[in-house]
């Protein structure tokens, strides 16, 4: 199996590990060797291992029903970036999970996920910053009714 192969393989196990709500096989996944980050949707970021695992045998008392589609792999030597999508109760999650080899076997030492904002067809074709007319004064400054965040 070559890296691209093995790195995409511990990224189902983790993925596994999440969707059956296993702690242990969580908690295994993990760097020990490596500082580990974690932010998950909506959290303040979690920057040691003994929070980062406590945080996860919370979430997977209750998992919720997740599947990873679209993964990709980045190889940097014994380091890998992993993308994806996170498909979790009807919504959609982009990740990023970072892979560390940790003696010879890969390992997670980052992951975030975040949301996905879908436009509908409709939406799409919608301008989202209005031009300003042309008869208005340039000397005004933006128009804050028009910043996106």
């Amino acid at each position: 199996m070559d890296d691209e192969d093995a790195v995409l393989a511990t990224n189902e196990t983790f993925y596994r590990a999440f969707a059956n709500g296993d702690g242990k096989a969580m908690e295994m996944i993990w760097a020990d060797k490596y500082p580990v980050v974690c932010i998950h949707p909506g959290w303040d970021a979690l920057t040691d291992r003994g929070s980062v695992i406590e945080s996860w045998h919370g979430i997977l008392q209750n998992a919720p029903p997740v599947r990873c589609r679209a993964a990709q792999a980045f190889l940097y030597g014994d380091t890998a970036l992993v993308i994806c999508e996170e498909h979790i109760h009807g919504g959609l999650l982009v990740a990023t999970n970072l892979y560390v080899r940790e003696d010879g076997i890969w390992k997670i030492a980052h992951h975030q996920a975040g949301q996905v904002f879908e436009l509908s067809a409709d939406e799409e074709d919608e301008d989202v910053v209005e031009e300003d007319d042309e008869d208005e004064d340039e000397d005004d400054g933006p128009d804050s009714s028009n910043v996106v965040h």
